[in-house]
Parts: structure tokens; C-alpha cells; sequence
């Protein structure tokens, strides 16, 4: 039966024009914005643990850049240890030579004078962005702000359900006490005078004892600064993996939307086509009243 009232054929395709205009339209917003998972009602489990895992990701991310801060001051204060180290070794390398007879002793604490005066330089300037982690204080009295325990965030963790940071934690150097005090001269190399000592092969053990120390501070802080650079290294690895897994989870495969594309782009044309015939099934009514 015909009707000029009711058009079932029209209906239909109209419904399926609509359907496939919907498909088309979600499939275009995949392929521009490369999501398969745009919001929560999409896919609210994938939805969910993909933002947790991005948020996780930027804090990894942000982390390593505050890393590197910390990185930077350590291996200032590093440099700044070697450097005392190597003036060290030439400090003890001077006091060895004034063991022997006939040396001009004087002359020989002119040069560990100037040895000293190097390390202090060395010292003070081994700061990065105010971070002193070698105590490069201009007497040497005191060590607080190499020897204070510094923790650093390395990590977050959400093992067992609960959010947590993880740190690590490492100790600075007092080199200042290696080079001694500088105005009462009492202590660390400064305290070592050849032109008035009355027991050279003591001042030698003395000195060999100091560089021991320098070499040791030179070497705690450079395993330190490898602890930090493994760590960054772990945290770019896991930043790397967190995005992979996101992506697994809501990122659109373009070779499938490409293809859908294409699919609904020759339905929506079909569909119209079928909407446009039904469309005339009225029309044919005409020809019965003339």
C-alpha cells in the first residue's frame, strides 16, 4: 500500500542516514584527534587509569627536571673536591720534597701558602645557585651546611593502593676543614708549616692523612652524582613506558579509522542516495490522477 501520508521507505533510510552519519562523524573526530578514548564515556575504566597514568607521568617528568637542579649543585661540589684533591696531592708532593737536605724550607711554605689560598678559592666558588654542599666558609670553624643531610624527591610510588614519594638522600663534604682555618691556621693544611716545623716526617703524615680525606670527599660526591644521573635515567625509561601504555589504551588506530573512513564516507553516500529514491515513491502517486 501506498501512502502520501506515511513514507516507511523514507524512514527507513533516513534512519539509516542518520546512523551512518553519527559513525562518520565520531570516526572524523578519532582521525583528527587521534583518540579513541576522548572522555569517560567512552571508556570510563581505560578513561580513568589512563588519566592516573598521565597525571603520573607528568609528575615523573617534573621530578627529573628537579632532579637535574640537584644533579648540577652536586656536581659543582664535585669539581670543586677534585679540584681541592689534585692541590692536595701537589701540597703533599711539596711537603715530601722539604724532607730532603738542604732545601730552602721557606720558600717551600711560600708555595704551600698558595696551595692553601687555591684550595680556599676552589671552595667558595664550588656553589651552584647558592647550593653549597662542600661548606665553603672563609674560616673553616664551622661545617654545617656541608655535613646537613640532604633529601631529594626522586619518585612517586602507589604501591598498595596508596600514593606515596620515594627520596634519596645524601650527605655534603667539608672540604673546609680539609684546607684548615685561614686566620688562626691551626688546622687542616693551613695548619702545616715546614719553614718552623720540628717534625717534617709528621707534617708529611699529616698532610697524606688530609689528601685522603680530599679524595674521599671528591669520590663520595661523585658517586652521588651517578646515584642522581641512574635515577633520571630510570625516570625517563619510566616516563617513556607510562606514555606507551596511555597510548595503547585510548589512542586511535589511524590505519583502521583511514579505512572506516572510507567505509562510512561510500555509506553516508548509499544512504543518501537510498533517502533521495524513497523521496519520489510520492511522487509516482501523481501519475495514477492524470
Amino acid at each position: 500500500m501506498s501512502s502520501i501520508l506515511t513514507n516507511n521507505s523514507a524512514t527507513v533510510a533516513l534512519a539509516t542516514l542518520k546512523s551512518v552519519t553519527s559513525g562518520l562523524n565520531e570516526t572524523q573526530n578519532r582521525v583528527s584527534s587521534g583518540l579513541a578514548i576522548r572522555s569517560g564515556k567512552e571508556n570510563a575504566a581505560y578513561f580513568a587509569i589512563s588519566q592516573t597514568m598521565e597525571g603520573d607521568s607528568g609528575m615523573f617528568k617534573s621530578i627529573n627536571e628537579g632532579l637535574t637542579s640537584t644533579k648540577n649543585s652536586i656536581s659543582t661540589a664535585r669539581l670543586g673536591a677534585e679540584t681541592v684533591a689534585d692541590l692536595a696531592e701537589q701540597f703533599v708532593e711539596r711537603v715530601a720534597f722539604a724532607q730532603g737536605n738542604g732545601i730552602d724550607l721557606a720558600e717551600v711554605q711560600s708555595e704551600l701558602d698558595e696551595l692553601v689560598k687555591r684550595m680556599d678559592s676552589a671552595i667558595k666558588q664550588a656553589t651552584f645557585n647558592g647550593d653549597d654542599l662542600v661548606n665553603a666558609s672563609s674560616d673553616g670553624a664551622t661545617a654545617n651546611a656541608a655535613t646537613a643531610s640532604v633529601t631529594s624527591v626522586s619518585g612517586v610510588s602507589r604501591a598498595g593502593g596508596s600514593f606515596s614519594t620515594t627520596t634519596i638522600s645524601f650527605t655534603g663534604v667539608d672540604l673546609a676543614s680539609i684546607r684548615g682555618d685561614m686566620t688562626n691556621a691551626n688546622t687542616g693544611f693551613a695548619a702545616i708549616n715546614v719553614s718552623t716545623s720540628t717534625d717534617l716526617a709528621a707534617d708529611l703524615a699529616t698532610a697524606e692523612g688530609l689528601l685522603s680525606s680530599a679524595i674521599s670527599a671528591a669520590t663520595s660526591l661523585g658517586v652521588t652524582e651517578k646515584t642522581i644521573e641512574g635515577q633520571q635515567d630510570f625516570l625517563g625509561s619510566l616516563t617513556d613506558t607510562l606514555d606507551a601504555g596511555i597510548g595503547a589504551m585510548v589512542d586511535a588506530n589511524m590505519e583502521e579509522e583511514a579505512a572506516r573512513l572510507q567505509a562510512y564516507q561510500v555509506q553516508q553516500q548509499l544512504a543518501t542516495q537510498s533517502l533521495s529514491i524513497a523521496n519520489q515513491a510520492p511522487q509516482n502517486i501523481l501519475s495514477l490522477f492524470r
